[in-house]
């Protein structure tokens, strides 16, 4: 979904219109009723908008005039936002930005690899689709990584620690939300298994923590380099982790 300017709430979530031959009002249910949506320069809308899109990415459901409506327990989203000094722009708001797991910078790609863009674009066109994932696998392979890839309690002594780390650091004047270190725990799950491994381990927090806490910190004025600050917070949890560990 393409978000501009003039973008309203109702166009995202749906609204109820009136049938005359029913005498009575129908929902109709918005884009957002969407296993993946895609929401392409989401910082061009209006705040109020980005903010009607809270409910459905921190509960999964809409509630329109009063009526509370279910999304797929595989609904996400995904966004791409312009840089904030372009003209045109908002900010989104902090509990937004709380929903999000993830937040990727993406640069420019080297020089070999754009001409390779290039080069096979006729043949990139041509090649046949891959293989869809199926809702219902999608699903299944949540619940086996949940199940089989193993969290032990010092993991989450260490989020927690980092978080504490944070929250009172002198540059930090919003540190994280419990919801960060919530939503932290199955995206090192999964870390771990794409890595071939049925445990999480320091590698992992190590390795996804500025991805998924940067975004979610506001920092005093004048602090600019918060990869810094976060890897600095890091380092004390992540020894005595490791301690715990090899103990």
């Amino acid at each position: 979904m393409q978000f501009t300017p003039d973008l309203l709430p109702g166009d995202i979530t749906g609204v109820s219109v009136f049938d005359p031959h029913a005498a009575s009002f129908e929902f109709r249910p918005g884009p957002i009723f969407a296993h993946v949506l895609l929401a392409d320069e989401i910082n061009r809308t209006s705040p109020k908008v980005q903010s009607a899109m809270l409910e459905a990415m921190g509960e999964k459901q809409v509630t329109v005039d009063n009526v509370t409506y279910s999304l797929d327990q595989v609904f996400f989203v995904i966004a791409t936002q312009n840089p904030h000094d372009l003209a045109g722009t908002y900010p989104l708001p902090v509990a937004q930005l709380d929903r999000f797991l993830f937040k990727i910078k993406m640069d420019y790609i080297d020089r070999e690899s754009e001409i390779n863009v290039l080069a096979t674009l006729h043949e990139r066109r041509a090649a046949p689709a891959e293989r869809l994932v199926e809702r219902d696998e999608l699903v299944f392979s949540r619940h086996l990584i949940d199940r089989y890839v193993h969290v032990h309690p010092a993991i989450h002594q260490c989020l927690v620690d980092v978080a504490r780390s944070l929250r009172g650091h002198g540059n930090v004047l919003q540190g994280l939300s419990t919801r960060s270190l919530v939503l932290m725990v199955p995206a090192l799950q999964t870390a771990a298994m794409l890595s071939g491994r049925d445990y999480v381990s320091t590698e992992d927090i190590d390795f996804l923590a500025p991805y998924v806490f940067e975004h979610r910190m506001i920092l005093a004025p004048g602090a600019d380099n918060i990869r810094t600050i976060v890897k600095e917070c890091l380092a004390a949890p992540l020894e005595k982790l490791t301690r715990m560990t090899l103990s």
